[in-house]
């Protein structure tokens, strides 16, 4: 049975994007918002949006290039900075003018870059194994598959991309797991399996580091000192080192911290009392 509604919404340079809509217990419930990362969609989110709709009214969008939004013929556009108009363009055209937000890695890096434009948006940050340094072993990781691949003969051999290019993330994940982890970024399409993502859109970050990663990050997470916000890490991660987050600590010291056993980037935050600390957290339990 579906527990939401499809939302088609047109943006300023023409584009139809996505997000589903999960209706929540009554129509005055809270918001959530919940962004997925670099090249994945709102199937992310699919395992957890029904317990966040116990409490909340829950928008999981899709950026352009992904999964059902339009992709984008100017691949120059394929930047955080583009992604975040698209979300206040969504978020103005719901009527949304308060929420939480929950952002895995390039979601994370969103809402830092939304809170920094409109400090009074977001109600608790969620931020999903991603902070203000990123990595570089994690982000060189990422620009080597990202549009390496597009197409898979059946779900047998996506399955296998899925284990070998996130194995080492994912090392207790079971061979139904990995099916499962590729129907979330695969769909079919002319009786072939294929990434659904827009391959073109690697090309930006492939030229320019900041072209995946916005400037002045550290700015833009000082700006949400007076905020509660959360940080979910992989205890395995290579996109989050330690130094990193003891800093993120130090400048908010009522940060709250969720650590995730044995896994790395990024966490599906289905993982064992993951998600009942987020919940706990953005209903202020």
């Amino acid at each position: 049975m579906v527990d939401y509604k499809d939302v088609f919404y047109q943006v300023s340079d023409g584009l139809t994007l996505y997000a589903r809509d999960y209706a929540g217990p009554a129509e005055s419930a809270p918001v959530v918002l919940c962004m997925h990362g670099l090249t994945r969609n709102s199937r992310d989110f699919a395992r957890i949006a029904p317990t966040l709709a116990q409490t909340h009214r829950v928008i999981v969008v899709e950026q352009r290039g992904r999964g059902r939004s339009e992709y984008d013929s100017q691949i120059e556009r394929y930047v955080p900075a583009t992604y975040i108009g698209d979300m206040f363009e969504l978020l103005g055209q719901l009527g949304i003018s308060e929420c939480a937000t929950i952002g895995t890695s390039m979601g994370g890096l969103m809402a830092m870059g939304m809170n920094a434009i409109n400090p009074s948006l977001f109600t608790h940050v969620v931020m999903n194994d991603i902070g203000p340094e990123v990595a570089q072993e994690g982000l060189d990781r990422i620009k080597h598959y990202v549009g390496s691949v597009s197409e898979f003969p059946d779900w047998e051999a996506a399955s296998a991309y899925a284990r070998r290019v996130n194995g080492t993330a994912f090392p207790n994940n079971t061979d139904a797991q990995w099916r499962q982890f590729a129907e979330q970024i695969c769909s079919e399409r002319d009786g072939k399996v294929v990434l659904d993502y827009d391959m073109r859109l690697s090309q930006p970050m492939q030229s320019s580091d900041g072209a995946a990663v916005p400037p002045n990050l550290w700015a833009m997470f000082d700006a949400m000192a007076s905020k509660p916000v959360m940080l979910v890490r992989g205890e395995i991660t290579d996109l989050l080192d330690l130094d990193c987050v003891a800093e993120m600590q130090r400048r908010h010291p009522t940060l709250v911290r969720v650590n995730v056993p044995n896994v790395g980037h990024a966490p599906m935050l289905d993982e064992p009392g993951v998600l009942d600390q987020i919940v706990a957290f953005i209903n202020d339990r």
